[in-house]
């Protein structure tokens, strides 16, 4: 693999160095170095310094209103971005809701939607698993009825991230129930103020309620925010995950982790421990193959190439390195994880060791990581099929 950046590219991630510096500030860094809560405030707050530079909607093409950055200059935008403790943006709107409708909406519907998600105005969440429909997505329930110019939805989501703070959802429902399950499957975008909607949240072990369920009770939707055509919606789906999985290898930020982990080692005199050196030097390395995994695969992005499956190594890696982490930081700060403390996580209280007290938390919440997106075995088996050719 022969990639080298271009003078350039290189003063374009100097300006992105430069940019996210001097507007990250101490508060917010903080909050995201010692892994408190962030509020929905926090998030609206930190993605409209983004969307003022056009970087908030930052893997969007110029023809929809996004900077239209070549695949190296969003390579280094992610590198400079998680070398720096800034908030990761929700991804629902801006990597998700957005590219199904720029690459497959009518021009009505670009139109309506894109300018909320590129600058900061609507939220989003998506309305993707069901109770008995994870991982097996094609199993859903949930069903959208024509009647007239409406489609009438009822049914259950789960596991909903931000559904309690979103405007809008992007959803997948059963319009046919009489074909194979994959082609009864369409798109909608629901408006999560109408009438029928109910979110409930549900409270994970380290005591936050990110995620939440989502009833549906005769709730109509205009039929106009169907992408697509009926039936139609599976392919959406395969297309939105496949940038789902491409954004979660997160090497940049699992470094700069990985860099504050040492300091606090030092900091210690735990650096010298050989269970934790061992552990330290282990996961450098693995870093290091990560990072050149996404070299290679952006080598292949810009000569043309369809990464296609190659997305799932990203994903399996990033997510389970992120969690070799959260377990290293308990191992380097012992029983001064133990007391827990939802003052200091929701930033209403100070800690004399911060990266400690949130470390149990931050371990928890973080075994959803080889969860969602399509759980790590499904992306293994996704390998197995499509890469090496096993039944």
């Amino acid at each position: 693999m022969d990639l080298r950046f271009s003078d350039e590219d290189r003063t374009f991630a100097r300006s992105v160095r430069t940019y996210l510096s001097e507007n990250l500030s101490e508060s917010l860094a903080y909050k995201v170095r010692y892994n408190q809560r962030l509020t929905r405030e926090d998030y609206v707050q930190w993605q409209a310094v983004l969307a003022a530079a056009n970087w908030y909607a930052i893997g969007w093409p110029k023809e929809a209103g996004g900077p239209g950055l070549t695949p190296t200059q969003r390579y280094l935008f992610d590198r400079e971005y998680g070398a720096l403790p800034c908030p990761h943006p929700c991804q629902f709107g801006i990597a998700m809701a957005g590219p199904v409708i720029y690459t497959f909406a009518t021009d009505e519907q670009k139109a309506r939607f894109l300018p909320g998600i590129r600058e900061n105005r609507d939220f989003w969440c998506q309305g993707y698993s069901e109770p008995g429909a994870g991982s097996d997505l094609a199993a859903l329930r949930t069903t959208a009825t024509r009647d007239g110019d409406s489609y009438v939805i009822n049914g259950q989501k789960i596991w909903t991230t931000w559904a309690n703070w979103a405007d809008w959802m992007f959803c997948l429902v059963k319009t046919d129930l009489t074909v194979k399950p994959q082609l009864g499957i369409s798109f909608l975008l629901v408006d999560m103020r109408t009438p029928g909607i109910t979110v409930r949240p549900i409270k994970t072990l380290d005591g936050d309620a990110e995620f939440n369920e989502v009833f549906f009770d005769n709730v109509r939707v205009p039929a106009e925010n169907m992408i697509g055509k009926e039936g139609e919606g599976w392919t959406f789906a395969k297309f939105l995950l496949e940038h789902e999985r491409f954004s979660m290898s997160g090497s940049a930020r699992s470094k700069r982790i990985l860099n504050e982990l040492r300091e606090d080692a030092r900091d210690l005199g735990r650096h010298e421990d050989a269970f934790i050196a061992d552990r330290l030097t282990r996961l450098e390395v693995e870093l290091l193959a990560l990072e050149y995994m996404e070299l290679r695969l952006l080598a292949r992005s810009i000569s043309g190439d369809n990464l296609g499956p190659e997305a799932s190594k990203l994903k399996i890696r990033g997510t389970e390195i992120a969690q070799a982490l959260s377990q290293l930081r308990i191992d380097i700060h012992g029983d001064a994880c133990l007391p827990h403390s939802d003052a200091f996580l929701d930033g209403l209280a100070a800690s004399e060791d911060p990266s400690a007290a949130g470390a149990i938390a931050t371990y928890l919440n973080q075994r959803k990581l080889s969860i969602w997106g399509g759980s790590n075995e499904i992306q293994r088996m996704i390998l197995a099929k499509q890469i090496l050719g096993l039944g």
